[in-house]
């Protein structure tokens, strides 16, 4: 009977006493919903969206690079000197890197997925492996382009106090200090003799 269907269909997952069927279902919808799985999807999720193709195609490339750069070298070694894998991958890095930024930033606003969160867990480990490996294992780093107005904003606020000082001393009116000597009243005897003279 079809009307019976969905309660025979129930009673049939939920008849254990674990419901191991309905618990799967309900774990793998969690985990899903959690990694934010449909953002790595079009919209009608027939298959990957182009900007997360071109994500894990530019990833397999800087994975390549790095290796090739390496020349043999095992990562797990003493810290190696690794300036070739810095400065053959720099422009492959960072190709990656803008990308993931800019893919943040249009996830924000809806994306390709129509999903507006997070963006897919296969996207975000990726680039949390490709920039461990460049930042810790290579030890490679990109000079930051705010530096030279940071120190000179940084020097300009130290000397301000030794500026203000400065200036204070050199504007203000240094007065000698002019001592005055009090008049001493002058004793009887004097007084006595000063009236003698003139009477």
């Amino acid at each position: 009977n079809s009307s019976e269907s969905h309660n025979c269909a129930k009673s049939i997952l939920t008849s254990d006493r674990l419901q191991i069927v309905v618990t799967l279902s309900e774990f793998f919808n969690e985990t899903w919903e959690a990694a934010n799985c449909a953002n790595c999807l079009m919209n009608s999720s027939e298959g990957l969206s182009n900007s997360t193709v071109e994500f894990l195609d530019l990833f397999n490339k800087s994975l390549t690079c790095f290796e090739h750069n390496l020349q043999g070298q095992t990562i797990y070694l003493s810290p190696n000197n690794y300036t070739e894998v810095c400065k053959n991958c720099n422009e492959t890095y960072k190709k990656l890197n803008d990308l993931y930024n800019n893919l943040q930033r249009m996830n924000r606003q809806g994306g390709e997925s129509g999903h507006s969160a997070h963006l897919c867990i296969d996207v975000e480990d990726a680039m949390n492996i490709t920039r461990k490996l460049w930042s810790r294992t290579f030890n490679c780093s990109v000079p930051c382009s705010d530096t030279v107005p940071v120190i000179a904003v940084s020097s300009f606020i130290l000397f301000l106090p030794i500026v203000f000082y400065l200036s204070s001393f050199l504007h203000s009116k240094q007065k000698k200090r002019i001592l005055i000597l009090p008049k001493r009243i002058q004793s009887n005897a004097s007084l006595v003799n000063i009236q003698e003279k003139y009477s």
